[in-house]
């Protein structure tokens, strides 16, 4: 089959047709042809993949960016890193973006905060509700080889947020198994300054063993603004004010802003 390079070459274009539409990367992103999200057309695209369950990939995305992910099947389990682009030894804490906002339950209006209690990222959009940031991820080696592509390591990668498999904290503080919202189900990040974005579709930690296999994780991006003083957003609650201004004095510092 592939004795000769003229019969490589077939081989390896057989093989690049023969690809399914769900379970890759889009290049150029223009070529996605799933359905796009409104006010977006292809051509606006900076990202589109399709992550199949035991995959993971990674993007670097400037501030402003809106990033989509839509768990496909109902069955996908979203784990994100994000970390500063060029400064990647600040990256997103996920115990301060608990604490800090008194809120366990990530969801629409949420605020993703650095270990220098920055804003890095914003919520925009969340018809899930099932998320988690207590456990982690289930293979942290599939971050640890994504990092690796930006020359990072594992020292490098801080705990991950997990989207698309909700737990919740009962009264005697035990944890539920996972939940998903099903098939079709939509989060939206809007990126507050450059990051870099480490993601992996693998099943969560508490998953029980008979749980039915994953499902894909749809990617999207594409270029926007960062919040902006007047947005109500910025003032919605002390600690999200906060955050914003910090993240807005430093890239003023930087000249970026």
């Amino acid at each position: 089959m592939t004795a000769t390079t003229a019969a490589a070459r077939a081989h390896a274009r057989a093989q690049e047709a023969a690809a399914t539409t769900t379970e890759r990367p889009f290049v150029p992103p223009a070529t996605w042809p799933h359905a796009l999200p409104a006010g977006v057309g292809a051509g606006d695209l900076v990202w589109a993949e399709s992550l199949a369950p035991g995959t993971s990939t990674s993007a670097v995305l400037a501030a402003g960016t809106t990033l989509q992910l839509t768990d496909a099947d109902g069955g996908a389990c979203a784990h994100l890193v994000l970390l500063r682009a060029g400064a990647p030894w600040e990256r997103l804490n996920v115990a301060d973006t608990v604490k800090v906002l008194w809120q366990a339950y990530v969801t629409t209006g949420h605020v993703l905060l650095t270990d220098q209690g920055r804003a890095m990222a914003t919520v925009v959009a969340d018809t899930s509700g099932q998320h988690d940031a207590l456990c982690g991820a289930s293979a942290p080696a599939l971050f640890t080889t994504t990092a690796a592509k930006h020359g990072l390591d594992g020292r490098d990668v801080p705990p991950s947020l997990t989207f698309f498999q909700g737990v919740r904290v009962a009264p005697d503080g035990t944890l539920s198994d996972p939940v998903g919202a099903g098939a079709g189900a939509v989060l939206a990040l809007r990126l507050e300054m450059p990051a870099v974005v480490l993601l992996a579709n693998s099943p969560h930690p508490l998953q029980p063993a008979d749980a039915p296999p994953g499902g894909n994780l749809h990617v999207l991006a594409w270029p926007g603004e960062t919040t902006r003083p007047q947005d109500a957003q910025w003032t919605r609650s002390p600690e999200a004010r906060r955050a914003y201004d910090a993240t807005r004095t430093d890239r003023l510092a930087r000249g970026t802003a």
